[in-house]
């Protein structure tokens, strides 16, 4: 069935020009006003799509064509729009960048054309008036068949300037202004060197929310935007795959711990979904404050976050450490990922220098490197290189690495999970964990890109279960 549904692409001219300050206080104000709006972040980001989460009070969704097949994101976009009332994509980077120099392939623009969603153009607009009506025009003619239907304008100096960008993108046939939002004194939210916190440590609310809402509402066209939003055709969609589903009809679910708090929160909400339609039962905890496991559980699941940040609190929490370690040894289902595998370590170092100890499960040491020398990131295609908890061996799949930490010794043949690659297949190298009912590695996955990663997983914690 076609999917009707009212929607907007916030795209920006370049990173940092205030997309996500624009996309949250849009979602914000319409929920405020009864409307349903089903967030999306486009690539592979978490910081900014929980933020939007929380604007939204649901989950944010991410739209990544590397990370999964267009037919399983536009499907997946159809499944939870069914009961929206508009859609809000947030883009990443500029409009038109992404995996590659020469195409769209990865970006924005990629996703609006997928999607066929209208296009609203955030700029910074700092000491520039008529230059701005240049620089929207030449988004526009870059690619005239992608609908940019209105600019939305960031720092705005007050009145007078909005006036003259107004006046600009007017006499040059442009896009409409709809927004002309003010200049702040101070950023919405602290960042750190993964980029903005996490709304589960950073959450935006109170008097600073509701003074940016009266901000947005003085200078934002809504019923403007919202016309815009519902000229979106409607869009043809498959239907969503079942094939993960694996609990029998009468057959309990399985409940699978899942670490969540500030030290852990990189989670991708389709990956989530898949585990449940596949029979989990996610049951989250906290790593800092929980001293057991949720009662009952039947697996694990570490995801990335900011454990750095908390290695003193973590390395306290012994209890919890010890009965972890146990566990895992015993053969307890595990994955875990980037933050999860240094939670694993014996040790974690931090950018201070300070050694702190973790888990121990994993024989080596997480080191925290500080500026770009230090970062990993990018795609990476994976070869698996043997049978694991969530994949086969030989299977290819796909995912990425954000992170500044590394360990002291990488994998040897007989440990590492992968075989990593960047996206052309060069610059190869073992990745990550992989022994009995253990996956840990700093490779982000979405299952959405291999749906039978969830079933094996809850498969693997059925199996516990019957084994207690």
């Amino acid at each position: 069935m076609p999917l009707d549904l009212p929607r907007l692409l916030i795209a920006g001219t370049a990173s940092g020009v205030g997309k996500t300050l624009l996309s949250y206080l849009l979602i914000a104000e319409l929920r405020a006003r009864g409307w349903r709006v089903q967030p999306f972040k486009v690539g592979p980001d978490y910081l900014d799509a929980s933020h939007l989460a929380q604007a939204a009070g649901r989950p944010c969704y991410n739209l990544d064509t590397w990370l999964m097949p267009p037919e399983r994101l536009e499907a997946s976009v159809a499944s939870v729009c069914r009961d929206a009332d508009l859609a809000i994509i947030e883009g990443m980077m500029g409009l038109y960048d992404g995996r590659e120099a020469q195409s769209d392939a990865g970006s924005a623009a990629e996703i609006a054309r997928l999607l066929q969603a209208p296009v609203l153009l955030v700029l910074d607009a700092w000491a520039q008036a008529r230059s701005a009506a240049a620089v929207v025009l030449g988004f526009q003619r870059f690619a005239p068949q992608l609908a940019l239907v209105g600019v939305m304008a960031n720092r705005v100096a007050g009145p007078g300037h909005a006036r003259l960008l107004r006046e600009a993108l007017a006499s040059s046939s442009g896009p409409p202004l709809l927004a002309a939002f003010p200049a702040l004194s101070e950023a919405p939210w602290p960042e750190r060197h993964l980029g903005l916190l996490p709304a589960s440590e950073q959450a935006l609310g109170g008097e600073r929310l509701d003074t940016l809402l009266t901000l947005f509402r003085q200078s934002c066209q809504l019923e403007q935007v919202l016309t815009l939003a519902r000229q979106a055709p409607p869009l043809a969609t498959g239907e969503a795959q079942s094939e993960t589903r694996s609990t029998a009809p009468g057959e309990e679910r399985v409940p699978l711990a899942l670490a969540y708090d500030e030290a852990f929160s990189f989670y991708y909400a389709d990956t989530l979904d898949l585990l449940r339609q596949a029979g989990a039962e996610l049951v989250p905890f906290s790593p800092l404050r929980d001293s057991q496991l949720p009662a009952g559980s039947a697996g694990l699941y570490l995801g990335g976050g900011f454990p750095e940040e908390y290695a003193a609190p973590l390395a306290a929490n012994e209890r919890l450490r010890r009965q972890l370690a146990e566990l895992v040894a015993a053969g307890f289902p595990c994955y875990a990922e980037c933050g999860g595998l240094m939670y694993l370590c014996r040790q974690m170092r931090t950018a201070s220098g300070q050694s702190y100890p973790m888990l121990g499960v994993i024989e080596r040491e997480s080191m925290l490197e500080g500026g770009s020398a230090g970062l990993r990131i990018g795609y990476r295609l994976a070869r698996v290189e043997r049978e694991s908890l969530l994949l086969p061996r030989g299977v290819q799949v796909r995912g990425h690495e954000f992170h500044y930490s590394h360990l002291d010794a990488g994998p040897s043949p007989e440990e590492a999970a992968y075989l990593l690659s960047s996206p052309d297949g060069q610059h190869q190298q073992p990745e990550g964990f992989a022994r009995g009912n253990l996956l840990a590695s700093y490779l982000h996955l979405s299952f959405s890109g291999y749906p039978e990663a969830a079933r094996r997983f809850v498969a693997a914690a059925r199996r516990w279960l019957r084994l207690l």
